[in-house]
């Protein structure tokens, strides 16, 4: 007889990384009659897509809720008693960080707060909490391993190095049930193309260049979504309560090698890349060390960067409306 799957409650589960959390939980799961063990939360900003599920529609519950409503939350708590909360709604991308960071604050912080106490108040055993690698800041050599230091240098990155505090403390002071992962710079399917791999494609596909900022020497650690999800899985099933997990990609690249190799992808000349004025606060490198997650779990990356792109561009070519449909924000965000 196949095991009971928990009553999981995903925030944000109809964004990016969240959407390819819910489908890897639904394709991975028996079917179960009555009950749905999935509960989908999200406030379908500019963000968030439902139309990223329409594969597993019937599969789980959904609620258009505001994570910083505490009476919205709590009656979905109320009603859905979740046994897991896997947290990954945020605001999340940098630039408009720097242009506003209030909303940042308001979702980032006092929405996991809010979270964390319906969490408590509902006795929910675990709470599975989604950092990011910008909490320690830039790294020059070396890998960050989960002790180190915070210096986030943007206002994103000091929202989610707060709120990862916030999530600290309450194991620390109640005992709370929580886990904290920080992956790397995620891509893949379904990205909203503000972000540099998923704004890069579209800009080609729109007879543009691949903006860069700076002289495009920075480097990041890229990490395929779904070997993330894979990760964050386990770890949510296994990892043990009140530690930390890094997430890291394969290799690294510098952003101007990353952008020549997409336009290789794409198969449009490599001159295809315009350099623009560099972000403020632009941290030069990030690094994860993942020994932690495979010495305990046995997880590591397994798409390697070439294949991982390949299979977001072969992606974005059969989902070109979608992704021209987001061009009035992107184009007013990058006026």
């Amino acid at each position: 007889m196949p095991k009971r799957i928990p009553k999981i409650l995903i925030t944000g589960g109809a964004g990016f990384m969240g959407s390819a959390f819910v489908k890897l939980l639904i394709k991975g799961s028996f079917s179960v009659q009555g009950e749905l063990p999935f509960v989908v939360v999200d406030r379908l900003t500019y963000a968030g897509d439902l139309k990223r599920l329409e594969s597993v529609r019937r599969k789980f519950k959904f609620y258009k809720v505001d994570i910083c409503n505490k009476r919205q939350i709590d009656s979905v708590f109320k009603k859905e008693k979740p046994e897991i909360v896997v947290h990954f709604a945020a605001e999340s991308h940098v630039d408009r960080s720097i242009n506003d960071a209030q909303v940042f604050i308001k979702t980032n912080v006092k929405g996991t707060q809010i979270l964390i106490d319906a969490c408590r108040r509902y006795g929910v055993k675990k709470f599975v909490y989604i950092s990011t690698d910008e909490v320690y800041g830039k790294l020059v050599h070396g890998k960050f391993k989960e002790n180190a230091c915070f210096k986030p240098n943007n206002p994103y990155a000091v929202s989610k190095a707060t709120a990862d505090l916030l999530v600290q403390a309450y194991v620390k002071a109640y005992k709370f049930p929580a886990i904290i992962i920080r992956p790397s710079n995620n891509y893949g399917p379904w990205q909203y193309p503000e972000k540099f791999i998923s704004l890069g494609i579209l800009r080609v596909l729109e007879g543009g260049k691949i903006p860069l900022y700076g002289d495009g020497k920075n480097i990041r650690q890229w990490l395929y979504v779904d070997d993330c999800m894979r990760g964050i899985a386990a770890i949510m099933r296994k990892g043990r309560v009140g530690e930390v997990y890094n997430l890291g990609g394969i290799g690294e690249s510098r952003n101007i090698d990353t952008a020549k190799l997409l336009l290789k992808v794409l198969g449009v000349s490599p001159e295809q890349i315009e350099f623009v004025q560099d972000r403020l606060g632009h941290d030069i490198r990030y690094s994860l060390d993942s020994s932690k997650v495979y010495r305990e779990l046995g997880w590591k990356a397994q798409v390697g960067f070439i294949q991982g792109l390949k299979l977001t561009v072969d992606w974005a070519l059969q989902h070109q409306r979608w992704l021209k449909s987001k061009l009035p924000d992107i184009n007013k965000l990058y006026k």
